[in-house]
């Protein structure tokens, strides 16, 4: 991913929203998946976001928040790292549940309902899912949705209120980090709450680390014999 790209993903997380001693940084992986729009490219998304989130805790960071609603590398990052790892998948689902009976993953395309199929079954949550609804858009992972908000995002709100209508959601979920832009404009015209899955991240990230939180060695339990170079290689 170019510099604009990790911009367009960094401008999720606007200032007023970063607490004094925080400092977080984007960081594109080293060879990141196309569209994650099948178990192929969900390998490769997994372990490019390994790979980074190795070099992170080697580099001296404080904690690794994945950007990706796919919660792609979790498992395998918790059970190596000692910083807390966290993603908004999990984030944003959890939340959900907080804030409502039944929630919708509102997201760009029926190609990415394996992934949340994926993460939902893993974290048990299936009975507080109202459904997975998509605009059958493909995504623009560069640009995200600048310059096509005025067709995007009016679909989006219809998805959602049809999930409100119809599904009986009563809480939305953007269903990838990289609908982020989206957000404002959902919150301001839907009757229930929008969550944005990356924001959640972070300040869950914040909480964690002001806690002194991290994961359970008992759920996560660490290699007793680690090979952190196979990732490393596959990014040279």
């Amino acid at each position: 991913m170019g510099a604009e790209g990790v911009a367009a993903r960094a401008s999720q997380l606007p200032p007023r929203l970063v607490l004094p001693g925080f400092e977080p940084e984007f960081v594109s992986v080293a060879k990141g998946a196309a569209l994650g729009d099948s178990a192929y490219d969900s390998l490769l998304m997994d372990f490019s976001v390994v790979e980074a989130g190795l070099r992170a805790q080697e580099e001296g960071y404080a904690a690794v928040c994945i950007d990706t609603v796919s919660d792609s590398g979790l498992d395998a990052l918790r059970s190596r790292l000692d910083i807390p790892v966290i993603a908004p998948g999990a984030a944003a689902f959890h939340v959900a549940c907080m804030l409502g009976k039944k929630f919708t993953v509102l997201t760009m395309w029926d190609e990415w309902f394996a992934l949340y199929e994926k993460t939902l079954t893993a974290y048990h949550l299936w009975p507080r899912v109202a459904s997975l609804r998509s605009i059958n858009t493909r995504p623009d992972l560069e640009e995200l949705l600048a310059g096509k908000e005025e067709v995007v995002f009016q679909k989006l709100e219809d998805a959602a209120r049809k999930a409100i209508k119809e599904d009986g959601a009563d809480v939305i979920v953007l269903g990838s980090t990289t609908m982020h832009q989206s957000h404002t404009y959902l919150s301001e015209r839907l009757p229930v709450p929008v969550i944005n899955p990356g924001q959640v991240a972070w300040k869950l990230c914040e909480m964690f680390l002001t806690l002194g939180l991290r994961h359970s060695r008992k759920a996560y339990p660490a290699p007793q014999a680690p090979n952190d170079a196979v990732y490393h290689g596959f990014a040279n």
